[in-house]
């Protein structure tokens, strides 16, 4: 019988390490030219909005296939299928309905950004942003690095106060509410940056030498939440998916800087054909686009555990 699981069946601090394991293998596979990961593609309605999917899987002794598909649709509620099967034998392993698989694979690929490229002794992380994305990174960060300390910035500040006590109680790490975006990353020897915010929220000054940036919030023409010196001072600049980022309909936000022919592909930094991290004092930059068929990794993991 194909399993069919929601997001209250998605619960327990176990899952994000089985994700970040799991997609270790799978860009590890990418690097092998064994991960199926073509650009999202797009189904417009008009006036409505679209369907999105993303299809991919993974070669190999148990080949992975699959697909998620979510919509922008105006309404009070949002949601995702994704669906997988096993490439040998044509059997449907399960299906995953709701958002929460989806933070998780995002926050999991940010985690494997903080393992391959922060400072093997980063303790301190700076958050920007208070909402799901913010959680799911900074619990992928807990998972992958020793932390003493989190300070978390966003606009509205019974949010960061909330997102303190929630992720102080659930990683038990100090997590206090700053000020200000400045405040929350002066120190930080790793920033999350997960905001909605079109213009940039912190700029190269506001951040110590040695940091490790992950930004998984707008990164087009059209609005961006880091500021491009970020990039200029970066000595590694890192994405997840080059395909998908110059298949916006928007230009990438480093389209047109000078930086954008530096930017490295994460899985070739993780298999050693791409130089990372050189010493302490680089700073490196990880621009988190969402690489396709790794929701279908992830799932086939969870779907194999529950």
């Amino acid at each position: 019988m194909t399993k069919i699981l929601k997001d209250e069946d998605l619960v327990g601090s176990a899952l994000m390490m089985i994700a970040i394991d799991a997609l270790e293998t799978a860009f590890l596979a990418r690097a092998d030219n064994r991960l199926i990961s073509p650009p999202r593609h797009h189904v417009s309605f008009p006036d409505r909005g679209d369907l999105v999917f993303t299809v991919g899987g993974i070669l190999g002794e148990k080949p992975l296939a699959g697909f998620r598909v979510y919509e922008t649709f105006d309404g009070a509620e949002h949601s995702q299928i994704v669906a997988v099967w096993s490439a040998d034998d044509a059997k449907l392993k399960g299906i995953i309905l709701g958002d929460r698989l989806g933070n998780l694979r995002t926050g999991a690929i940010g985690g494997l950004a903080i393992r391959h490229l922060s400072a093997p002794d980063a303790s301190i992380v700076g958050i920007l942003g208070s909402g799901g994305q913010a959680r799911t990174q900074l619990a992928a960060a807990a998972a992958v690095r020793k932390l003493d300390r989190a300070r978390v910035y966003s606009r509205d500040e019974k949010n960061r106060a909330a997102f303190a006590a929630e992720m102080q109680h659930a990683l038990g790490i100090e997590v206090e509410p700053a000020g200000s975006a400045s405040e929350a990353v002066y120190d930080a020897d790793i920033v999350i940056c997960a905001t909605t915010s079109r213009t940039p929220v912190i700029h190269a000054r506001d951040l110590k030498p040695g940091v490790h940036v992950n930004t998984v919030g707008p990164k087009t023409h059209e609005g961006y939440e880091l500021g491009l010196d970020l990039a200029d001072v970066a000595a590694v600049i890192a994405t997840d998916s080059p395909e998908q980022t110059r298949a916006y309909a928007s230009p990438f936000f480093l389209t047109g800087s000078g930086n954008e022919h530096r930017m490295a592909d994460l899985a070739d930094i993780m298999a050693g054909k791409t130089a990372g991290r050189g010493s302490p004092g680089d700073t490196t930059l990880f621009c988190s686009v969402g690489l396709a068929g790794t929701e279908v990794v992830v799932a086939s993991a969870i779907l194999d555990m529950l």
